[in-house]
């Protein structure tokens, strides 16, 4: 409904389908529902166009999500190998495990900060996340490492982001969601917060040396049994993962 406000003056073509685009949006605010058809009637009149094709709206949902691209950009044809076959991991992983949302775009174009992306979009709203659908999402943020290493025999700077999220939701689900067998259904979460602008300086103190250690080695066995399921579906797919990262090198952006 949102959507259809904010394309009230904006001739949309036939196969413009906002029920998709608001499937595909969740968690945008207002604001960026309207930035993102703005951007879409910008594109359609660059193009000459007097409507918005949903094309255009795809497009835009890039830029407004991840950040313009930065074709002025130097990049070594080394790095571009590195990150064609840092994405082709992330979207192989995701292609193969069940439980991941389908991969709409892989692009090895620079955007914002990012060297390149793999863009997954949701069939449906999600309300809840199971264990199983967030060891295999530890799997597919690990993919760009994990293909990095085995191709290179190297690892880059270029996983940071991925290693920070999967660090994130492996603590979560050991410390707030009960999913360890050996914690048990306790929530730790609190304990775990950092010291900010007035909070308790007594909750960072709550852990015993020896829970704390627990949770850490935990944590450790979620990240580790995932980079270990990891790199067995790559070199599983090795040929497919070629294919796809030579793809990428060949035209830079692979759309579904």
């Amino acid at each position: 409904e949102i959507l259809k406000v904010h394309a009230k003056n904006k001739p949309l073509a036939e196969d413009v389908d906002l029920k998709q685009v608001a499937q595909t949006t969740a968690g945008f605010t207002g604001a960026d529902l309207e930035n993102l058809l703005n951007e879409a009637a910008i594109l359609a009149a660059k193009e000459g166009r007097g409507f918005v094709k949903q094309a255009d709206i795809q497009k835009s949902f890039v830029k407004v999500g991840i950040g313009s691209e930065k074709r002025s950009r130097i990049i070594s044809e080394k790095e571009k190998k590195i990150t064609a076959y840092h994405e082709a991991g992330h979207a192989l992983t995701s292609r193969v495990l069940p439980t991941q949302d389908p991969v709409q775009q892989v692009s090895i174009v620079p955007r914002g900060r990012a060297g390149g992306f793999t863009l997954n979009m949701p069939k449906e709203d999600k309300y809840y996340n199971t264990k199983q659908q967030m060891e295999e999402e530890l799997i597919v943020l690990l993919g760009g490492r994990v293909a990095e290493k085995l191709i290179m025999n190297d690892t880059s700077t270029g996983a940071s982001n991925d290693i920070q999220r999967a660090t994130d939701i492996a603590r979560k689900m050991v410390t707030k969601y009960g999913m360890s067998e050996k914690i048990g259904p306790i929530d730790f979460s609190a304990t775990q917060s950092e010291v900010f602008l007035g909070r308790d300086f007594a909750n960072t103190n709550q852990l015993s040396e020896q829970t704390a250690s627990l949770i850490d080695s935990e944590v450790k066995a979620l990240i580790h049994t995932a980079y270990e399921r990891c790199e067995q579906i790559l070199r599983d797919n090795m040929d497919i993962l070629h294919r796809l990262a030579q793809f990428l090198l060949d035209n830079e952006t692979m759309d579904n």
